[in-house]
């Protein structure tokens, strides 16, 4: 059977739905799209589908590939972020490291081109509980660097907390016209986060309030006494999770409060609301992913605010040469 190794393309759309759908029954990463989400994905104007992305086929088959994500503002250290996988029936035949190896050197060649002079890390994400995947990740060099939990609310059975908002502040709907006011507050919220880089507007309006799976309708905002954004919710829904699974979720997708105003109860506030309104619309969940060492203490307020953990996920790095 003739191997092709080469890039991938938006005619692979279905290709690749098929294969992340049998990874997910494999490995239970709880991940469910649909041909609309990775044609979403692969049409991101900052990827470079001929240089960042590569596919395995056998024959006309596609059974493994993998993606490189370019770091664009760089401080003490360039990460580049990826996006691998193997179909089941082909793993433990070497094609993990083949990825692995074409992302490294891959990451490499543009860190000397853009990035002349910076360490650089590439790192990889992994279901915890995948020990194949973690075996080989600490084979290729990789450390963990970051651990992240899976959380999930239940709308239908768990009691929801009665919050007030904090003095001084308003809570409002989303509205279009302090879009980019949000954006601004999320670059202020996260600034002091792991790997946050500054959202752009090319970023905003693909991944965040431009994305299909963006619920305004479950989102909300803080507002200060002269209207400035103080701390806001951005809420999801994946169409795709729903058809998979019988259940409609919200997805906490985004929750940041600006500095000036931590300690306050701005993030309880917001999410207190956001689980009212999504079990009044009829949702049967909520989830989110929270970082396990986020420096504001998001987790302990998931846990007190009656999310609980369904699934595990580590980060690992490893140096560029």
């Amino acid at each position: 059977m003739t191997t092709t190794f080469k890039p991938l393309s938006t005619a692979d759309v279905r290709d690749l739905v098929a294969l992340r759908g049998e990874v997910e029954r494999a490995d239970r990463t709880g991940r469910h799209e649909d041909e609309a989400d990775v044609l979403h994905e692969l049409a991101d104007p900052k990827l470079d589908l001929a240089h960042n992305t590569a596919g395995l086929w056998q024959g006309s088959r596609l059974v493994a590939y993998a993606m490189v994500y370019e770091p664009e503002q760089v401080g003490d250290v360039a990460r580049f972020g990826t996006a691998a996988a193997v179909h089941p029936d082909w793993r433990r035949q070497g094609i993990g490291t083949r990825l692995v190896d074409w992302m490294r050197n891959r990451a490499d060649v543009v860190r000397a081109e853009r990035h002349p002079g910076v360490p650089g890390e590439l790192l990889v994400d992994r279901s915890a509980a995948n020990a194949g995947l973690t075996a080989l990740a600490l084979k290729a060099g990789f450390e963990p660097c970051r651990y992240w939990f899976s959380m999930a609310h239940d709308l239908r059975t768990d009691r929801l907390p009665d919050v007030k908002v904090p003095d001084g502040l308003r809570l409002t709907a989303f509205e279009t016209a302090l879009d980019e006011a949000t954006r601004c507050a999320h670059n202020d919220a996260f600034r002091d986060h792991w790997n946050h880089t500054e959202t752009d507007r090319a970023d905003w309006d693909t991944w965040f309030t431009g994305d299909r799976s963006f619920r305004a309708a479950l989102s909300a905002l803080l507002l200060d006494a002269d209207g400035r954004v103080a701390a806001y919710l951005l809420a999801d829904e994946y169409v795709a999770d729903g058809t998979a699974t019988g259940h409609r979720s919200c997805t906490i997708g985004h929750l940041g409060t600006r500095p000036a105003h931590r300690g306050r109860g701005a993030a309880r506030a917001l999410l207190a609301h956001t689980l009212a309104e999504a079990g009044r619309q009829g949702y049967d969940k909520a989830e989110l992913i929270v970082d396990a060492a986020n420096p504001t203490g998001a987790l302990g307020l998931y846990e007190r605010m009656g999310f609980v953990t369904e699934r595990e996920f580590v980060t690992y790095a490893r140096p560029l040469d």
